[in-house]
């Protein structure tokens, strides 16, 4: 709805078309990019988040069975370290939107003028071994784990507490309906989507033993 159409409604996105700048709307296409990035950003990030995390835990069982065993003496401890964990070992962005260098700089041999693009590879720092014990390991219990899941500084994500919440609860409820949930078939034969900046399965196939019900 555009700022003429009659009767707007009380959603986000009339509140976005409403809402104005000393005076000025935004356009139709502003509007639509926004749109497109909440979207985007809210959304996708969270699917990928709960699949991938999903799927690190389905291939590797010990971590699994010691987060269920957490779960399920009530303590929400190592879920909250859990997820972390699990945005910084397989997260759901990659890479980080483009960046400016703002001064001269050299970075693994690489010369960087002031200027240059710059494109980080979050999913390479998150693995930095000068940074993290054991990069490569998944440890659910993981403490010092400062990750880059979220980015940083002034385009930290706003959105993080919200996406935490649900990675936890998604995880914890998946965890404790269907103990014995396991993947249905080779990881190897499983594809990824496509992209340059998200990262995430295609499709999960699971299995699972389905809960007993009484008929009275």
């Amino acid at each position: 709805a555009l700022p003429d159409t009659p009767a707007p409604g009380e959603d986000l996105i009339s509140g976005l078309i409403r809402a104005s700048d000393h005076g000025e709307h935004l356009s139709e296409n502003e509007a639509a990019a926004m749109a497109f990035i909440l979207l985007f950003a809210g959304f996708e990030t969270t699917v990928n988040l709960i699949g991938n995390g999903t799927y690190a835990l389905l291939t590797h069982p010990e971590q699994r069975i010691r987060l269920q065993s957490s779960l399920a003496a009530q303590d929400t401890g190592l879920l909250e370290t859990g997820v972390e964990e699990l945005l910084r070992y397989d997260g759901p962005v990659e890479l980080a939107t483009w960046r400016f260098a703002t001064r001269p700089l050299t970075i693994g041999g690489q010369d960087i003028a002031a200027g240059d693009p710059v494109l980080v590879v979050l999913a390479a720092a998150d693995r930095d071994p000068e940074r993290f014990a054991d990069p490569d390991v998944l440890d659910l219990g993981r403490r010092d784990n400062q990750h880059l899941g979220y980015g940083h500084g002034i385009h930290y994500c706003l959105g993080a507490p919200l996406a935490r919440l649900e990675g936890q609860t998604a995880l914890a409820t998946l965890l404790t309906r269907l103990p014995d949930l396991r993947l249905a078939g080779d990881p190897a034969d499983l594809r990824w989507r496509g992209g340059l900046i998200m990262r995430g399965l295609r499709t999960l196939p699971v299995e699972f033993t389905p809960a007993r019900t009484t008929v009275k």
